[in-house]
């Protein structure tokens, strides 16, 4: 049973994405230990799981895979709740900067993919591009590796070393080292769902219905993301000084992006989407882990039929 009277602990990826949860911290109060994870979802999946942390925001596909699997413990130690961000994200495809032989998407086919973690969603959007481009042969990997690398950095290295091929990572993320000229971008792929939601582990979902400190944090973040909203310079300055980002490339991505007026809840059919194309790219098999309304929790208001 968790202990309501502790502040939360709130993994997070430390990346722009982070900034309206530093603003509900800063200027509304929110009573949380905000913990980060720069190599991602797959890693808090790991830690929710073992509870070194109680709520999760990260990338909807890693979610969704980690309770869809087949050999998902449990109960999958947790449930999504609500949701972060509105819009896809868009996953930069990138290869070393001498890499002449990678000369597009197309030549990735049979190589090593980096990844963070397994499970993660640079693992799972390498098989929803697999997927896209037509390399999936029943019982057989599109790729020749997954190499795990944990951080963005390995990834990067790796590419210019050759332990791996390539490997995809949000665009404004990996934007500043194609400007550096460390790694070269290949290609694109959106994700075709909105792509952050939030989990919160089971033990903070007594009977199906959330504890208080989890009504509390969304109504915190709702105030931080309309924070967030009206005050684009302060959001600049704190992506472009204490964040890996230049002003220009926060101001570029300020333009695409829209985070939920209303995080508590998640619309089903954004999961069922996910969890059919995830099925369709071999991520998750029919029949298999939990399904899209069993990875959800009851009592929550936003929660659309």
């Amino acid at each position: 049973m968790a202990d309501s009277s502790k502040p939360l602990r709130i993994g997070f990826v430390p990346e722009h994405f982070s900034t309206p949860l530093y603003f509900a911290q800063k200027y509304f109060g929110l009573s949380a230990t905000l913990i980060p994870f720069p190599s991602g979802t797959g890693h808090m999946i790991t830690a929710i799981r073992s509870g070194e942390i109680d709520i999760g925001i990260g990338l909807t596909e890693a979610w969704v895979a980690g309770l869809g699997k087949g050999d998902t413990p449990g109960d999958g130690g947790y449930r999504i709740v609500g949701t972060y961000v509105e819009t896809p994200l868009c996953w930069a495809i990138s290869t070393g900067a001498k890499r002449p032989e990678i000369t597009s998407v197309s030549s990735l086919q049979g190589s090593k993919i980096g990844i963070s973690r397994l499970g993660s969603g640079s693992q799972v959007m390498g098989y929803v591009l697999a997927d896209q481009q037509g390399w999936l042969t029943p019982g057989a990997s599109p790729y020749a590796d997954f190499v795990v690398l944990q951080t963005f950095a390995n990834l990067r290295n790796a590419v210019n070393d050759g332990t791996a091929d390539f490997f995809m990572w949000e665009h404004f993320t990996s934007k500043r080292y194609y400007d550096s000229g460390e790694i070269r971008r290949v290609g694109e792929i959106y994700t075709p769902w909105s792509s952050w939601k939030i989990v919160a582990a089971t033990e903070l979902l007594p009977g199906g219905t959330p504890e208080p400190r989890l009504q509390d944090l969304f109504k915190k973040l709702d105030q931080g993301i309309e924070y967030f909203a009206e005050h684009n310079d302060e959001a600049v300055k704190y992506i472009s000084t204490e964040l890996d980002y230049s002003e220009e490339d926060a101001r570029e991505w300020l333009r695409t992006v829209r985070f939920a007026i209303k995080t508590e809840g998640v619309d089903l059919k954004v999961i069922q989407s996910c969890v059919d194309i995830l099925r369709k790219a071999g991520v998750l098999a029919e029949g298999k882990g939990l399904q899209p309304e069993s990875m959800l929790a009851k009592g929550l208001g936003a929660q659309f039929p």
